[in-house]
């Protein structure tokens, strides 16, 4: 005896430890109490001597015992008990049985509907109503229709499991709890309840059906599935706490359902009642054990299963809803539950085919304290109070249930209520403070459970020829969008899933030469019978691409039991994504890509990806995608830029443009506004390329100069002509290479009469076509020889300087294109390749960059091109796709100072880079000191630098906010561009247009500084 006595007080050190170890705190301790835990010892004790645990045997039967000192989880202060009291003493007896009913409401009906439901709250006192489809503005006016007309205020339910979104139109849907189940981090999910708790606030909701507490033993689960956190008792319980936590803070009754346990379920209690064929051990042990710790730790409700459950209560095709045994004895006596017991939704199959007055009296009489989704409510309160009558049911009992209501109605503040506002409830409902926490659930889902040879995340880009292959989606998908903006992909899609060989022969020729594949399954199925919707040709697509040598990434946007199909595939790596949102179609790109760490664990088993494993991989420094929240900036504030460009193309100051804010390598602003022009309703994108103009001197010459230079084929201190020999004998003989990026060589701003001169030269030898000998693309229809390109360069070299020096030999600052044409052929001596060649290779490729390219209309659609001027002096033609600047189109659109096309996207991941010191994507492009050298001031004659441009000092910049910081540098291009990088607030800003079509004379843009209002929109953001 003594022995058993000291191995029950271990067992009770143990659960406490357990309880401790798995994040309930002392007061959660405190409420379950030393004696639960001695209990719950016993209670175990009893059943050791079962073991192994076995299938439900004829001979087990459970034995109850009362729960000692349960936690009253309403509380009893004297104001309570006086409201409590004071309404109580108003109720007739048939008022006292209407409090029972939680009625089944919708907010998309007719007005007949909505009369029938005021009858119910006027004639018959119903405790409440649960709210199902519709949409939010209208359940708002409904439930202060139906408050008005209640004597007592009615408890408002939804059954909103992953947030009101499961119930109502244009509202947020949060993940649901399987994909939950893969966080390791509970705290999010706690947040997560409280959000949902906010939302059901705000709309006068005080009752969520949630969490679902059912450990989801059995993967052939019809209808819990991926509504459970997953297998593991531990895992559902710590996740359910932090869910209802979450809730109850935000005074939200929470309810554990379906009790005593769904989990092991093979049918739908929806259409039939399941058989629930546990033995006590495994019962106890298993499927109570999170309703155990959630009633320890202040769960105020529950909600009991129409499931059969022989081992506790063996009464043929009677439901735990209507058992005794199960609600009252074992619910409430056994395990000390004092909250509200809901029933499940009484109009389901899976309750019996009673009479609906029959039910809803059996379901009281059973224990329930509110009947959910009744039916035929009048009969039924005509049948309760006969059954009270007859001694059926006692009055104290009715009259105890009673107050119990009222005083979680006075929990939930019906004590003093208030109508809903109905101003701004679309927005108070979607933040952008609960789209960023639906964004982080996803980060911390998505799970990569096999990764051979760390493929993920794709670090190395510059070898790589990208595929992705969508199947069961459409075209222009998010997840494939998302794959672009981080490198350039061949992209497959195919909305019917593939189907015998000829598919797979299909797929395979139109992927091409591609040396890594990434494969994505859409619209997944959650049931093993339909083989989670993945065909065998799917399968055999990704062995044959195996085959071909070719490196495979599986992606599977469905439930974690959807991933049995690629457990003996020959892919490289596999993801689960759980589901199949937007939010997470945005999500796996930037894990793939390394943005994203991948943190997810296994919420399940699924061969040998046992529960809990999971793949982590290190953030890369590659730009991530986010809400502006994440990094303390404020969405409202930065929604201002809209009205300011809004205004700006009204005032046709641009016909369209693009803005980009990265912010702590985040990208938290990257929209689109406007048309490509005036005259065309084409809608600018994130893929429109603009005509970068000037910005060619910083994103494209500068950064092969910085590479150059630390490598030391480039010296700062050394004179140009020590690079280009035909300067030794001119006027330019003793410029350095900081000079010219300094612009302080006396060089001009441009090259005089340089399209007269040309045209001069070779007027006869222009063509309107492109031919052997005119290969030299000056225009949109005019050609010139090679030839040309050499002139311009002579010209250049033979150009006087301007200005005299100062007494040291100095000339003062003078902003020349000429010096980035010197510099582009510096480069291209140096490197012994042209400029273009040498920055894909080095820098652009690698960089997953696919728009910023010289002459793009070589390599890209048309019609993606933003146009700029109708030239009506020299190519006499709209320009769309040819280099607006005059030098560099006489050049062939390429040049040192302008001629770049691309992109904020890609733009972006430049100058992220350079804000990084040279690192980005887990490669190294400068070594760390050589971006602060050149954006380092390094002379007193102007607010230049090597290259870039500075803050303007008297804060009439058109360009650039007053806030920027003296350590922050930039550029502008002539076009209608800025960029503007601030390391001191990690900041990236990119404005793109075309602020020079049709016409170059348009400056509204400066006069009306409409850049400068952007940006300072955005450090007010802050």
């Amino acid at each position: 005896m003594r022995t058993k006595v000291v191995l029950r007080v271990v067992a009770a050190l143990t659960i406490a430890g357990f309880l401790t170890a798995f994040g309930w705190d002392r007061t959660g301790l405190t409420r379950f109490r030393w004696r639960h835990a001695i209990l719950s010892a016993n209670f175990l004790a009893s059943f050791e001597k079962k073991a192994p645990v076995k299938r439900v045997a004829k001979s087990e039967t459970w034995h109850y015992k009362t729960a000692a000192h349960p936690v009253e989880v309403f509380g009893s202060a004297p104001q309570q008990q006086r409201w409590v009291d004071s309404v109580f003493r108003t109720l007739t007896q048939e008022q006292k049985i209407g409090q029972f009913f939680m009625v089944a409401t919708f907010s998309n009906r007719d007005e007949a509907h909505y009369q029938y439901i005021e009858t119910l709250v006027r004639h018959y006192n119903i405790g409440g109503l649960i709210f199902f489809q519709g949409g939010p503005y209208r359940q708002a006016v409904l439930t202060n229709r139906y408050q008005a007309a209640a004597n007592v205020p009615l408890l408002i339910g939804i059954d909103g499991e992953w947030g009101l979104g499961m119930r109502l139109d244009s509202t947020m849907d949060f993940p649901k709890q399987m994909t939950l189940g893969a966080i390791r981090d509970t705290a999010v999910v706690y947040r997560m309840g409280a959000e949902i708790g906010r939302q059901c606030q705000r709309l006068g909701i005080h009752i969520n059906f949630a969490p679902v507490s059912d450990i989801n033993s059995n993967p052939s689960n019809p209808v819990i599935g991926n509504r459970s956190f997953g297998e593991s008792r531990e895992n559902v319980a710590l996740k359910a706490a932090a869910y209802m936590k979450g809730l109850q803070h935000r005074r939200v009754i929470a309810t554990a359902k379906h009790f005593p346990g769904h989990g092991d379920a093979s049918t739908d209690s929806h259409i039939t009642l399941p058989t629930i064929n546990r033995s006590v051990a495994q019962l106890n042990d298993i499927d109570l054990y999170p309703f155990r710790k959630l009633i320890a730790d202040s769960l105020m409700g529950v909600v009991t299963g129409h499931l059969h459950v022989p081992v506790v209560d063996n009464t043929p095709r009677l439901a735990a809803t209507l058992s005794e045994k199960i609600v009252t004895d074992l619910l409430k006596k056994e395990l000390g539950f004092r909250g509200l017991v809901f029933t499940d939704a009484l109009n389901m199959a899976g309750i019996g085919k009673l009479p609906a007055e029959e039910i809803n009296l059996r379901a009281l009489m059973a224990g329930n304290d509110v009947l959910l989704y009744p039916e035929n409510v009048p009969d039924a309160v005509h049948k309760i109070a006969s059954a009270i009558e007859q001694g059926k049911i006692s009055q104290e009992l009715i009259d105890e249930k009673v107050r119990k209501i009222l005083r979680a109605k006075y929990w939930a503040g019906l004590n003093k209520y208030q109508p809903i506002a109905l101003e701004n409830l679309s927005r108070d409902l979607n933040s952008s403070e609960a789209q960023l926490l639906k964004q982080e659930l996803c980060e911390q889902a998505v799970t990569l459970v096999k990764n051979t040879n760390n493929i993920l995340p794709v670090n190395t880009l510059d070898t790589l020829r990208l595929a992705s292959v969508s199947i069961g989606t459409d075209y222009g998908n998010t997840f494939q969008k998302m794959l672009g903006r981080y490198a350039p992909f061949k992209q497959l899609t195919y909305g019917e899933k593939p189907s015998g060989d000829h598919s797979v022969e299909e797929m395979l020729s139109q992927i091409g030469d591609a040396n890594l594949v990434v494969v994505s399954f859409h619209r997944m199925s959650p049931s093993a019978r339909w083989s989670y919707g993945v065909t065998n040709a799917s399968l055999s697509l990704i062995n044959r691409l195996k085959q071909r040598g070719i490196r495979v990434i599986v992606c599977a946007f469905g439930s974690a039991y959807a991933l049995r199909p690629f457990v003996n595939t020959e892919a490289d790596a596999v993801l689960c994504a759980y589901e199949d949102g937007e939010e997470m179609q945005r999500v796996v790109p930037q894990v793939l890509f390394g943005a994203v760490p991948a943190r997810g664990v296994m919420p399940v088993t699924i061969g040998d990806w046992k529960f809990g494993n999971g793949l982590f991989t290190a953030p890369n420094q590659r730009l991530a995608y986010s809400l502006p929240e994440s990094v303390g900036m404020r969405s409202g504030q930065l929604r201002h830029i809209e009205t300011v460009i809004q205004k700006a193309i009204r005032d046709r100051a641009f016909p369209g443009c693009q803005v980009l804010v990265a912010r702590k390598g985040k990208v938290v602003f990257d929209k689109s506004f406007g048309n490509l022009a005036y005259n065309n309703a084409e809608r600018v994108t994130d893929e429109t390329l603009y005509d970068l103009a000037s910005l060619t001197k910083v994103v494209g010459t500068l950064q092969a100069v910085m590479i150059l230079n630390e490598r030391g084929a480039i010296d700062l201190n050394q004179k140009v002509a020590y690079y280009l020999p035909e300067f030794q004998n001119s006027s330019k003989r003793n410029m350095t290479v900081s000079d010219v990026l300094l612009h302080q060589t006396g060089l001009p701003a441009g090259l005089p009469r340089a399209v007269d001169r040309a045209k001069a030269l070779v007027t006869a030898d222009f063509r309107s076509g492109r031919d052997s000998l005119h290969a030299l693309q000056v225009g949109p229809a005019l050609f010139a020889a090679p030839a040309l390109r050499d002139s311009i360069w002579q010209w250049i070299v033979r150009t006087p300087l301007t200005g005299r020096p100062d007494e040291a030999g100095r000339y003062g600052y003078l902003y020349s294109d000429l010096s980035f044409v010197i510099l582009q052929k510096l480069v291209e001596r140096v490197s012994n390749q042209p400029m273009d060649a040498f920055l894909n290779e080095t820098l652009y490729k690698p960089l997953g960059i696919s728009t910023l390219c010289f002459n793009p209309l070589y390599c890209k659609p048309g019609s993606r091109i933003a146009p700029t001027e109708q030239d009506t002096y020299f190519r006499h033609s709209l320009l769309q796709g040819t280099v607006h600047d005059q030098l560099a189109a006489l050049q062939g659109g390429i040049s040192g100072h302008a001629g770049l096309f691309g992109n904020a996207t890609d733009i972006a991941k430049v100058l992220q880079m350079n804000l990084q010191r040279g690192n980005y994507g887990g490669s190294r492009f400068l070594m760390p000191g050589t971006v602060p050298l050149f954006v380092r001031t390094q002379s007193d004659r102007s607010h230049r630098v090597l290259g870039w441009d500075k803050p303007e000092v008297d804060g009439n910049s058109v360009y650039h906010a007053n806030q920027v910081s003296p350590r922050s540098f930039g550029h502008t291009g002539f076009t209608g561009n800025v960029i503007w990088v601030d390391p001191d607030y990690d900041l990236v800003f990119i404005f793109l247009s075309n602020r020079v079509h049709p016409s170059a004379a348009n400056t509204l843009i400066n006069t009306q500084k409409i850049r400068r209002q952007i940006h300072e929109i955005i450090y007010q953001s802050m």
